[in-house]
């Protein structure tokens, strides 16, 4: 029978991940399915109860708003999940465990190589304290960054990250507080959903302005509002988030199959097809 792969998120149909994981299968010749699956909010075990009731349903992706709820389903976590309290991937194993996972890290980290980023000794920040935020934390601070802030409209969500990490090169903020000291950001990395929605962060104009990269994780088939508001300010490099949609989604495809595909013919497929 062939393996079933699903990702499941609230809202759901703007997701490109089945066509992404069929385009990795092809690429690699392995047989699989995958679906977009609308997940329930406030039950969301019932949704991956229910999928995973199939013996052929091997893994999932999860996306807005259930990666903390993701984490807190399985048997398990990798090292990753378990610093993020965030999963983005759930992998089936053998013995009928279900391990977490959170791919979101290193589809940003290869994302941004691609872009000549020189992430040792800068300073980032991250806007937001969702799933997205927790699961890039760590990897971040892996490729040697000086220091890496978080901000967020409640605060003590913010706090909360710092806490989990309790290394002094994770901060967190709120944005009256970080706006007060127009701190300079090497990258400035929107972890939130806003952007779909057409809404900006609370960040002042004068943090904005000064970040020499901007970095969206939405996309869209034009520039998103963030990123239209970071060039209108004079920002010289800005990017959204396609190439990290690519770069997570290959993470997991390895993590359930064993093979690694080329990123870079999917993604220009789906920059093509905005």
């Amino acid at each position: 029978m062939t393996d079933k792969y699903a990702v499941f998120g609230n809202p759901i149909e703007q997701s490109k991940s089945p066509e992404i994981h069929h385009a990795f299968a092809q690429q690699t010749q392995q047989s699989i399915s995958y679906e977009k699956v609308l997940g329930q909010v406030g039950n969301f075990s019932a949704s991956l109860d229910a999928f995973f009731a199939d013996d052929n349903a091997k893994g999932c992706n999860v996306t807005v708003p259930f990666k903390q709820d993701a984490a807190k389903w399985v048997t398990q976590l990798s090292p990753l999940a378990k610093a993020a309290g965030a999963a983005n991937t759930i992998i089936r194993l053998e013995n009928g465990d279900f391990r977490g996972d959170t791919t979101d890290g290193q589809g940003l980290i290869v994302d941004l190589l691609d872009q000549d980023y020189k992430f040792s000794n800068s300073k980032i920040l991250l806007i937001g304290a969702g799933g997205a935020s927790r699961g890039v934390v760590l990897p971040l601070l892996q490729q040697g960054v000086a220091a890496v802030d978080i901000v967020n409209r409640t605060a003590t969500k913010a706090h909360e990250i710092e806490h989990m990490f309790e290394d002094a090169k994770v901060t967190g903020f709120g944005f009256d507080e970080l706006n007060e000291q127009r701190q300079e950001y090497d990258l400035i990395v929107n972890c939130t959903s806003a952007s779909l929605s057409g809404d900006l962060p609370q960040l002042s104009e004068n943090v904005l302005c000064k970040a020499k990269f901007v970095y969206d994780m939405v996309y869209q088939a034009t520039q998103t509002v963030f990123i239209e508001k970071a060039q209108a300010l004079g920002v010289a490099k800005t990017s959204d988030g396609l190439g990290m949609l690519v770069g997570q989604a290959a993470y997991s495809f390895y993590l359930w199959r064993n093979v690694m595909p080329k990123l870079a013919p999917v993604l220009t497929m789906l920059r093509a097809k905005l």
